[in-house]
């Protein structure tokens, strides 16, 4: 049986930049946040700021996952659809969850409990991620750490474009959330940058040319399928 990647040595995962200890290291800072947040003594200002760098995370991780991880497993695995299905749903129980937690007023007390219900699923999903579908990539690559570390290429550079908030209404699979994902991600990284007082113009024009550059892509995909 496949061993949990959190007993695994670095050399065990492929090195430092496999696909399997980038994974480790998200899971175990996405820990080191929750955990800080949950602190007594921690200011308001800095649980608020907390708590948006978790789900910052969260969301560019698992949008990642499902556009680069869940689809190689799918085809590597026998198990990899019944595998991968469980943790898709896991995601989008945690999307509808912010969604409702930024929707709800921070002095209302179902607030905080919304984040502690998050808090569990993310955990939950991680043990999932780290014991059962990570090793069962890592066997169906059987630990070929070449392999392993160009796919953490790969899903590096689609974790840094990610979109990074809620969007319960996108799909969890390659092709609907890659091209939702260039707009989207646009939209998200621009929102994160810009203070609560900032106009909304520069979100408009960022999601104007983001959807057009995604029209580009897809008429560019189907033009070489021809």
């Amino acid at each position: 049986m496949a061993r949990s990647i959190t007993l695994q040595s670095i050399d065990e995962l492929g090195g430092q930049s496999s696909v399997l200890a980038r994974q480790r290291r998200d899971h175990e800072e996405l820990d080191r946040l929750m955990h800080r947040y949950e602190s007594a003594d921690l200011p308001s200002a800095e649980r608020h700021k907390t708590l948006k760098d978790i789900f910052q995370l969260t969301f560019s991780h698992a949008f990642a996952e499902e556009t680069v991880l869940w689809p190689a497993l799918r085809r590597l695995a026998p198990d990899g659809e019944e595998l991968t299905s469980r943790v898709e749903e896991e995601h989008q129980q945690i999307n509808d969850l912010v969604t409702e937690i930024q929707s709800t007023d921070s002095d209302d007390p179902w607030h905080e409990q919304l984040i502690v219900d998050a808090f569990a699923l993310i955990r939950q999903d991680i043990r999932d991620e780290e014991d059962v579908l990570l090793p069962r990539l890592q066997e169906a690559l059987e630990h070929d750490g070449a392999r392993l570390r160009r796919l953490g290429t790969t899903w590096e550079t689609v974790r840094r474009t990610a979109p990074t908030r809620p969007h319960p209404a996108v799909s969890r699979r390659p092709p609907g959330n890659a091209v939702a994902g260039v707009p989207l991600s646009v939209y998200d990284r621009t929102r994160d940058a810009l203070s609560p007082a900032s106009t909304t113009t520069l979100l408009i024009t960022a999601a104007v040319a983001a959807a057009a550059l995604t029209a580009c892509l897809v008429r560019a995909a189907l033009h070489r399928r021809r």
